[in-house]
C-alpha cells in the first residue's frame, strides 16, 4: 500500500472530522510557548523575563502532562481532557491581564504556570486513540503499518502545529498585540479541547496481552526516550529564543514567530514521508540517523547573523525533527503496558516541554548579554547530545525492542 493509500485508509476510520478537531486542539500548547515569550518580552523589555515566563509554562505543562496523562488512563480522556481545557484557558487569559496590567511580570509567570500545567497534551493523548481505533474497525490492511502511518501523521500534525501556532501569534503580534493571540489560544482551547475530550474516540482504550502488558512502567528505555525528547525541546526552545533575537536586531519582532515556524516546514514533509520507510530499517538505525543529522544541520545557525541566512537553515534543520519524534514516540508506545500508554505518551511530550524551559531559559539569559550566535550555541550542544546519546543507548533500546517484538500482541478495543 503507498503512503497515500495508508494516509487515505487510516483517515477514513475517523472522518475528516476528527482529524481537524485533534489538530486545531493542540494549537494552543504550540501558541502559548511562543505568545508568553513575545508578550512578556515585549511588556517588559527582556528576553531574558520572556524566557523565564515561557518557560514556567513549558515546565508547569511538563509536570502536568504525565500526572494527567494518567488521570486519563484511569478515568478516561473525555473527563480528565474537559476539564484540562476549560482550566488551562482560564489560565491564558489571566496570564494577558497580568501582563497587560503592569504589575511585576512574576505574577505573568504564576499564571502561565498555572495554564501550563492543564494545557491538554492533544497530539500525545490522539496516538493513544489509534491503535483501537485501527483494531476496532474490521476493515481490511495491516495494523502495524496503520499504526505506524497513524505514528507518523501525528509527528508531523505537531510539528504543522508548532508552524502554524508561533506564525498566528506572531502574525497577531505584528498587526496587533501579542495578548490577542494569547486570547486566540485561550479560545480554541475552549472550543476545540472540549471537543476533542467529548469526541466518540476518547472512549476507546486497547489492550495486549505479552512482554509489554506485563511489563514494568519507567524501564530504562523509557528514561532513555524521554531524555532523547529532553534534548529535542532544547532545541525548539533555543531556535525560538534565537530566531527572536535575530528578528528583534533587524528591527521585525513580529516576525520571529514566522521565520521560528519554518523550522516545521521541512520537518512535516519528512514526517509524512516516514510512512514510506520501509520495514527493514529499524526505529533505532532512524533514531541515530536523524540524531546525527540534528547536530550536523544545527551548526549552521553558529554563522546566522540575518534573517535571510536563519530561514534556510531553519527548513534544513526542520528534516530531521519528526522523523526523529516519531521514532521516539513509536518506540515509546511499543514499549510501554497498554494500561499506560497514556502516561507514556503524554511523559515523553512533557520531556519535551522541560527541555523547550531549559532550552528557552539558557539561550534567552546568553541572548541578553552576547546576542544570536550564544542562543544558538544552546541548539548545537543540544544536537551534540542527541548524537551521544544514541550512539551510547541505541544497543539497549533495540534489545529492549527486540523482546517486545517476541511476543505477538492481541489487540482488542474497549471502552471506557
Amino acid at each position: 500500500m503507498s503512503p497515500a493509500a495508508s494516509y487515505r485508509h487510516l483517515f477514513g476510520l475517523t472522518g475528516r472530522t476528527y482529524i481537524v478537531v485533534a489538530f486545531l486542539a493542540r494549537l494552543p500548547l504550540a501558541m502559548s510557548q511562543m505568545g508568553v515569550l513575545l508578550l512578556i518580552a515585549h511588556t517588559t523589555g527582556s528576553y531574558g523575563a520572556g524566557g523565564a515566563t515561557a518557560g514556567a509554562l513549558a515546565v508547569a505543562n511538563a509536570v502536568g502532562a504525565p500526572l494527567l496523562g494518567a488521570a486519563s488512563d484511569r478515568l478516561g480522556q473525555r473527563i480528565v481532557v474537559l476539564v484540562q481545557s476549560v482550566i488551562s484557558a482560564v489560565g491564558l487569559v489571566a496570564v494577558v491581564v497580568a501582563a497587560e496590567s503592569g504589575i511585576p511580570w512574576g505574577w505573568a509567570a504564576v499564571a502561565a504556570a498555572v495554564g501550563g500545567f492543564f494545557i491538554p497534551q492533544a497530539g500525545p493523548l490522539a496516538r493513544v486513540r489509534w491503535r483501537p481505533i485501527i483494531t476496532s474497525s474490521g476493515r481490511p490492511g495491516s495494523p502495524v503499518r496503520l499504526i505506524d502511518t497513524a505514528f507518523s501523521y501525528e509527528g508531523s500534525a505537531d510539528e504543522a502545529s508548532f508552524v502554524l501556532g508561533p506564525a498566528l501569534v506572531g502574525s497577531i503580534a505584528a498587526v496587533a498585540d501579542p495578548g490577542v493571540g494569547i486570547c486566540v489560544a485561550a479560545a480554541l482551547l475552549a472550543v476545540f479541547g472540549t471537543w476533542f475530550a467529548i469526541h466518540p474516540t476518547a472512549r476507546l482504550r486497547a489492550s495486549r496481552t505479552g512482554v509489554a502488558a506485563a511489563g514494568r512502567f519507567l524501564t530504562p528505555a523509557l528514561a532513555t526516550l524521554m531524555l532523547a525528547q529532553l534534548i529535542i525541546g532544547m532545541i525548539f526552545g533555543s531556535v525560538q529564543t534565537g530566531t527572536t533575537v535575530v528578528a528583534t536586531a533587524a528591527g521585525h519582532a513580529g516576525v520571529a514567530g514566522l521565520v521560528q515556524a519554518l523550522l516545521g516546514v521541512g520537518s512535516v514533509v519528512a514526517g509524512l514521508s516516514m510512512a514510506a520507510l520501509p520495514a527493514r530499517i529499524g526505529y533505532v538505525t532512524r533514531w541515530r540517523v536523524t540524531a546525527t543529522g540534528l547536530f550536523v544541520l544545527a551548526t549552521p545557525l553558529l554563522l546566522v547573523h540575518s534573517l535571510a541566512l536563519l530561514c534556510p537553515v531553519l527548513v534544513v534543520l526542520g528534516c530531521c525533527v519528526a522523523p526523529y519524534m516519531i521514532t521516539t514516540f513509536t518506540l515509546g508506545e511499543q514499549l510501554t503496558p497498554p494500561s499506560r500508554t497514556g502516561a507514556a505518551m503524554t511523559l515523553l511530550a512533557a520531556a519535551t516541554g522541560l527541555g523547550y524551559a531549559v532550552g528557552a531559559a539558557v539561550a534567552g539569559r546568553l541572548g541578553d548579554v552576547s546576542g544570536a550566535t550564544a542562543a544558538f550555541s544552546v541548539t548545537v550542544i543540544a544536537g551534540g547530545l542527541a548524537c551521544v546519546l544514541a550512539a551510547l543507548a541505541g544497543p539497549m533500546l533495540r534489545r529492549a525492542h527486540a523482546a517486545v517484538q517476541t511476543v505477538a500482541p492481541a489487540d482488542v478495543p474497549q471502552a471506557a
